[in-house]
């Protein structure tokens, strides 16, 4: 659905976006990530060309939009909505008003307009609240409104530019959920710009970490969370999946090793997803090779309804055993990796 070929983005001396590459296909969630100035609201707003790219292509249903004349540069974005991060509804419109102005500035007949407008706000909950002015209504009402106008021109394409960040957890995840809905009733194409890895773990189907104007990770969110490759991917997760270990579990670790011979203990960091994180994993590789494991510190969670978390397991047996014991669990799927610097 959407292809972005060598795509950078120059503002006079700054470079936004360094030959970005990315493919997003139709009736994905694609979450893009990344901190503050990384290039995440300039890469979101080239997609519909709200920023002309300085270079390189903007591939939308096939139609690369650097192309294209102005008249069919606004045909074009009428499928691809946007959902603005402070919402950017007109204070003297209603919310009936608000999500109708773009069937007006498109030329829909009044009683369309209306048919459609009731929809809409029947589809994100605010049914009641057509008559009220923005001012008259919540944070998380106002973006409802902005995901209803959004949806108006029955856009292929959602963008949405941190949607959520000004809301509260709670209203983050309606909102999400919403979005999520959407998505699966409408087969609609949603790309999520986030800076914080708990939204995109709720949402996104896979996700690509942005750093310093290149996209420097992606993938399945399940596989990015469990076996991240760039510095900049853990650390965004640390929120989620903490990378380090806590002063005080090391130093019960230092205080169990100098206990054991020599090469006979090990401090390990188990990451695990999917099935497997049901299966009794530690238990068959202690029986299997007479090893004595104990975890130390860990945390599960869920990502889009598959489980996945890390585990420091302190492991005390014969080298030969251990390294037997660590094979198994790779062959199992699990991410094993020796914490070198305990000691």
């Amino acid at each position: 659905m959407i292809q972005l070929r060598g795509v950078t983005q120059a503002y006079g001396a700054h470079t936004a976006l360094r030959g970005v590459d990315l493919d997003i296909a139709t009736g994905e969630v694609f979450g893009i990530i990344g901190r503050s100035g990384a290039g995440k609201s300039s890469l979101v707003r080239t997609i519909n060309l709200l920023n002309r790219p300085s270079a390189g292509q903007v591939i939308v249903a096939g139609r690369d939009l650097t192309t294209l004349q102005p008249a069919q540069l606004r045909e074009a974005r009428r499928e691809i909505g946007l959902i603005f991060q402070h919402f950017n509804l007109l204070s003297s419109r209603t919310v009936a008003q608000n999500v109708a102005l773009p069937l007006e500035l498109a030329g829909v007949a009044p009683d369309e307009i209306r048919r459609r407008v009731d929809e809409l706000l029947d589809l994100v909950g605010l049914g009641d609240l057509r008559e009220r002015h923005p001012a008259q209504i919540s944070g998380g009402q106002k973006q409802r409104v902005g995901i209803a106008r959004a949806l108006a021109n029955r856009p292929k394409v959602l963008l949405s530019d941190e949607a959520t960040s000004a809301l509260d957890p709670e209203t983050t995840r309606s909102i999400l959920g919403l979005l999520r809905q959407i998505n699966r009733e409408f087969g609609l194409t949603v790309v999520l710009i986030a800076h914080q890895m708990q939204v995109i773990k709720q949402v996104a189907d896979r996700v690509a970490v942005i750093d310093a104007g290149r996209i420097v990770e992606q993938g399945p969110v399940i596989d990015v969370f469990t076996r991240p490759q760039h510095a900049t991917t853990r650390s965004l997760i640390e929120e989620i999946v903490p990378q380090a270990l806590p002063e005080g579990v090391l130093a019960r670790i230092r205080a169990l090793m100098a206990q054991q011979p020599a090469q006979e203990s090990q401090l390990l960091r188990l990451a695990f997803a999917g099935t497997g994180a049901d299966q009794p994993l530690l238990s068959d590789v202690i029986r299997a090779h007479g090893i004595d494991l104990s975890i130390v510190h860990g945390q599960v969670d869920e990502v889009q309804g598959q489980p996945f978390g890390s585990l420091a397991v302190f492991a005390r047996g014969a080298r030969s055993r251990l390294d037997a014991a660590a094979a198994q669990l790779r062959g199992a799927g699990v991410l094993v990796e020796e914490v070198a610097h305990v000691g």
